[in-house]
């Protein structure tokens, strides 16, 4: 029986993602998870890669504790659903090598083989833009937006009217909190903030990407 666990997903020669660190409810409060979590640290750090996360406002604190810094702090913002909204086609998602290369450029870490995880599922859809583009999945209670990079923010606006438009069932978009127009846009098309979350490193060299292109995070299991 599996009772706890934890992910550690490397990213490029220099980062790995920590993520879904989960124990049984029943079973927490008995250190289960921060045994993970050590156990998940100690396979980033020994091979030599700066340890990322995007953690909760509880979660921020015991990372603090093991040197964790915040680097820039987002928002989950959800919507229930429009059903004025037209659900578009499914589509071929197209070459991914441009999107990824811009994917990697944002982030400072290379991730082809999770976009392509992502971008490739068969309930995905890729809408591009010339200026960038954005992934839309299903998840377990709502549709996914994320990751949307793009090199503005206005490009990002066209982004998300358009998915807006075209997806009449409930929502997630986890957004950079320094996005005010894309904050303004989410409140006048229906979203709510619903949780917020602090992206940590930990480490001497932490990858330095162009994080004004991220307008939305893939999700936190994923950055």
């Amino acid at each position: 029986r599996i009772v706890a666990s934890g992910a550690v997903l490397p990213m490029g020669p220099r980062g790995a993602w920590i993520s879904m660190i989960l124990v049984d409810p029943a079973l927490r409060g008995q250190g289960m998870g921060r045994a993970v979590f050590a156990h998940c640290l100690r396979q980033v750090q020994s091979a030599d890669r700066v340890a990322l996360l995007d953690a909760t406002p509880a979660g921020e604190k015991l990372y603090a504790r093991y040197g964790f810094v915040p680097l820039w702090r987002l928002t989950r913002w959800q919507r229930a659903g429009d059903a004025s909204a037209r659900r578009a086609p499914r589509s071929e998602p197209g070459p991914l090598d441009l999107l990824a290369a811009l994917d990697a450029e944002a982030l400072g870490l290379a991730r082809p083989a999770v976009l392509a995880h992502l971008a490739l599922r068969a309930d995905s859809r890729v809408v591009r833009h010339s200026q960038g583009f954005a992934v839309v999945r299903a998840g377990r209670v709502a549709r996914h937006v994320g990751p949307l990079i793009a090199t503005h923010e206005a490009a990002a606006a066209v982004l998300l009217a358009d998915i807006a438009d075209s997806e009449p069932g409930p929502l997630f978009i986890d957004v950079p909190d320094d996005r005010p127009l894309l904050r303004e846009q989410l409140a006048a098309a229906g979203f709510a903030p619903q949780r917020a979350f602090a992206r940590m490193a930990l480490g001497d060299a932490v990858p330095q990407g162009q994080t004004a292109f991220i307008h939305a995070i893939a999700g936190p299991e994923y950055g």
